[in-house]
């Protein structure tokens, strides 16, 4: 057994390396809540999750003042009843996006801790389906930038190796979206995958009207064309368009996931780790996708996700956007166009102590 003694909370917020924009929103900062534990035994373990530039503050105060007080004193061990118990006690503002990252920024945590514990990476003890998963590049596919912009980056990551590109679409006009995407199109061949992201821009009659148009491309999927909790119009465009549906990034329990799948409302899931509530929902979405032989193809935090990707067998892609550089001392590692989960004990990411202690903006400690 190994009490649970000490928990430190920093928020390190972190500028995007390039601009990125899609159809609703800019990426502003990333808000990173962290969370350490310490044990009775000196065993360690280090969470996070993330926002996009708002609500930071809210994920801390909800970990602070009601999440890990209730750490104290429990088996680190006991990583599902912990979950299940804080998912409960703050019932009443579940499901939804703030509870999500806090627990998962404490549920990370704790997988990390066992992970070290027992000497495994995160990848071998939660599965160990993969040596290596291939990436595909968002990061020069912004909605703000031009077709020959997006031909020079779409080009210079197959150059780099990578296997596929995604694409923001939901320009004013079909058109536009057309012709950004066939010029990518055109430049990078037919054997080179193109994804598009429409981050719920659309209504269903105008996500199926474009749908027809995006058809003629070879589009690997069409992601997020509506908003989230638009069920039945997912399933209504699933059902119209021959391309693949993807969802999943703003979807926050195992039992949406579900419905999606029992009603045929996509044929990709996407769940994140930070926002479906940690690794253990997570581990729980992709055993329910591959009961549906659907795959998995996570949103974002590619420094934690190769390793969910490797653990399990209906993981094709990981989606390359660096996150974290500033404050780890090592990048995710890759050959090539492959991204290789770390052979270290725990979640395979080596953070910088000092950069993350010169960079929070909170800190707290909670220690009964």
């Amino acid at each position: 057994m190994a009490q649970i003694t000490k928990v430190e909370l920093w928020q390190v917020n972190l500028a995007p390396p390039v601009p990125r924009s899609d159809a609703i929103q800019s990426f502003v900062t990333q808000e990173t809540p962290m969370l350490r534990i310490t044990c009775d035994d000196g065993s360690q373990g280090t969470g996070y999750s993330y926002t996009i530039g708002t609500g930071g503050s809210s994920v801390m105060a909800l970990l602070e003042h009601h999440l890990a007080p209730k750490l104290i004193g429990r088996d680190a061990d006991d990583i599902e009843a912990i979950w299940k118990d804080l998912f409960f006690h703050t019932h009443a503002t579940a499901v939804g996006a703030i509870t999500a990252l806090a627990l998962a920024t404490i549920d990370t945590a704790l997988w990390d801790a066992r992970c070290r514990r027992t000497n495994l990476p995160l990848h071998k003890a939660a599965g160990g389906a993969q040596k290596r998963v291939p990436m595909y590049s968002t990061e020069g596919g912004w909605l703000h930038l031009s077709p020959e912009q997006l031909v020079t980056q779409s080009l210079e990551a197959k150059a780099d190796g990578f296997s596929g590109v995604k694409i923001k679409v939901g320009r004013p006009h079909v058109s536009e979206d057309m012709a950004r995407l066939s010029a990518v199109r055109d430049a990078v061949g037919d054997a080179f995958e193109i994804m598009i992201d429409a981050n719920q821009c659309f209504t269903v009659s105008e996500a199926i009207r474009r749908a027809k148009h995006y058809e003629s491309l070879g589009i690997a999927w069409f992601e997020e064309p509506l908003p989230a909790e638009d069920l039945s119009g997912h399933e209504r465009l699933s059902q119209s368009t021959s391309l693949p549906i993807a969802v999943g990034e703003s979807i926050y329990s195992l039992q949406h996931f579900r419905e999606y799948l029992q009603r045929g409302a996509c044929s990709i899931v996407q769940a994140d780790v930070a926002r479906i509530g940690g690794i253990t929902p997570w581990l729980k979405v992709a055993h329910l996708a591959e009961s549906f032989n659907v795959s998995i193809c996570p949103h974002f935090l590619m420094e934690l996700h190769v390793s969910l990707c490797a653990a399990v067998p209906n993981a094709p892609w990981v989606e390359y956007i660096p996150q974290l550089d500033s404050i780890t001392t090592e990048r995710m590692a890759r050959d090539g166009g492959f991204a290789l989960p770390s052979s270290a004990p725990g979640l395979g990411i080596a953070w910088d102590r000092e950069a993350i202690e010169r960079l929070a903006v909170r800190r707290a400690v909670v220690t009964q």
